[in-house]
């Protein structure tokens, strides 16, 4: 499943930009300025392996990407990465979590239909007999006054 969005996907007009992603990989996205409001009382949660494929989405996760169970399962997480989020915040989170530490940011994450939602994360590893097997990602709704931070911050780390 993982790959470049299709244009078919996307609701509205839309951006088109090519993606450097971990491990070399490039993906073509289309975006839009269709924001998705974070629903009260939701979080959104996700496990992946190592790598970061996706190996447990919760249905919270699933309506708010606007991917399938099916299409998130094995698809690598970087599947919700909007052109917007600077590659310094990646950079940061896996270092942090590779030294066995918890991870909090503020996230725009990309949907299917090329629209956006903005995340509250916490990526947590999952350590067995003192090694990183997994990571657990859990995302609640933002204060709108930290998502506003970023959205004048990010672009000047792009």
């Amino acid at each position: 499943m993982f790959g470049d969005m299709q244009s078919e996907w996307v609701i509205g007009d839309y951006k088109e930009a090519v993606l450097a992603l971990y491990g070399s990989i490039t993906r073509r996205v289309f975006y839009t300025e269709i924001e998705t409001p974070y629903p009260d009382g939701k979080l959104i949660v996700s496990t992946t392996d190592k790598n970061g494929l996706i190996t447990h989405v919760n249905k919270a996760f699933v309506e708010m990407s606007g991917y399938t169970e099916d299409e998130l399962i094995g698809a690598p997480h970087s599947i919700l990465r909007h052109p917007d989020m600077p590659a310094v915040a990646f950079k940061d989170l896996w270092d942090t979590v590779n030294k066995g530490e918890h991870w909090q940011g503020y996230v725009k994450n990309l949907r299917k239909d090329g629209g956006y939602y903005w995340v509250k994360a916490t990526v947590i590893p999952n350590i067995r007999q003192g090694k990183v097997v997994s990571y657990t990602s859990v995302r609640r709704k933002p204060s709108r006054t930290k998502v506003n931070e970023c959205i004048q911050l990010y672009p000047t780390l792009l």
